[in-house]
């Protein structure tokens, strides 16, 4: 038997259990893999408390990420027992079992080898969060986002995606402007990098002009909605947006005045089916750029009877950075 949090749905709603399946019901693939850590994200919540319809099969084990070690995989697949190795969205937590398990079976072509300088908990601690910023960063990179261009902004910034965005950015030698709500964590998102620290408000409302004065150079956007319009709307000539998130809303309810005026680029990041090249790119930059004492500064470790209770918490935006979740503890 294998110990899970496993999502169900019935008469009384949507809710997660901790509890115990069958070795054989773990998941479909190739790949067997002894789960050490997992970690909580946004989807995460949403897939627990039903507030999005993510989930299409019930029931299933949650936990859009996972990093073990792998105890049994076909020689053609290019990975052995021993390897380890991470997984990051794909179907986890939607139509297949996801990592809140102490063991997970999954196709071969999701595995990502964890960089030598990893471990699987470092791994965890970057986590789905961690690999769409790189993501994002990437992409701001591809566009000729250089420092010389100006400051860029990171919104959400308290979040995990927000967190290891700093991180990198700073890291490359960014003026990284932070925007959150919790005025508390100035400090540690100062100490993440971040140079100006730009409150929530001033960029939650909805927009009074299709046009604001050019602030930044570019951006990297969690959070969707009126946010990303102001932010769109305040990108200097020719600066690029990415956007990787939508805490606020799916909506963007604005004008298109910063893409034909101002030559400003929107670059949507989907990090849950992304090709196995661009996953190696950003785990290539992770690799090079993200300081470990950061990476621990920014996260905290829990339990696994605890990993339904975070992910809710992490849709108030109550949770400061990352959380791995020790799925043997």
């Amino acid at each position: 038997m294998v110990r899970a949090v496993q999502i169900v749905k019935d008469e009384s709603g949507q809710r997660a259990e901790l509890t115990e399946i069958p070795d054989d019901d773990i998941g479909e693939g190739d790949v067997t893999i002894a789960v050490d850590y997992s970690a909580v994200n946004f989807k995460d919540g949403l897939g627990v408390t039903g507030i999005v319809p993510v989930v299409q099969r019930f029931p299933i084990v949650a936990g859009i990420d996972l990093a073990g070690t792998v105890v049994e995989a076909p020689t053609e697949s290019g990975f052995a027992p021993g390897d380890q190795v991470a997984v990051n969205g794909w179907g986890l937590a939607v139509d297949h079992n996801g990592g809140f398990a102490t063991d997970a079976r999954v196709p071969s072509g999701w595995l990502t080898r964890i960089p030598a300088r990893f471990t699987t908990w470092q791994a965890m601690a970057i986590g789905t969060a961690g690999y769409t910023a790189a993501l994002s960063v990437v992409a701001l990179q591809r566009r000729g986002v250089t420092p010389r261009r100006g400051p860029v902004l990171v919104t959400g910034a308290a979040g995990g995606v927000g967190s290891v965005a700093i991180a990198l950015l700073a890291a490359l030698g960014h003026e990284v402007h932070a925007s959150t709500g919790r005025p508390t964590e100035e400090a540690y998102l100062r100490a993440l990098g971040a140079r100006e620290i730009i409150p929530r408000s001033e960029l939650s409302e909805p927009a009074a002009a299709a046009l604001g004065a050019e602030r930044w150079a570019a951006a990297v956007d969690t959070v969707g909605s009126h946010t990303l319009v102001n932010v769109l709307a305040q990108i200097r000539y020719g600066g690029t947006v990415a956007n990787c998130g939508l805490a606020q809303g799916l909506d963007l309810p604005g004008s298109v005045a910063p893409f034909i005026l101002r030559a400003v680029t929107l670059v949507g990041i989907d990090s849950v089916n992304a090709p196995v090249s661009s996953r190696d790119e950003a785990w290539n930059l992770l690799d090079k750029h993200l300081d470990d004492a950061l990476l621990e500064k920014m996260t905290s470790t829990v339990p696994l009877d605890q990993a339904a209770e975070v992910a809710q918490q992490v849709l108030t935006g109550t949770v400061r950075g990352r959380t791995v979740v020790d799925v043997n503890a």
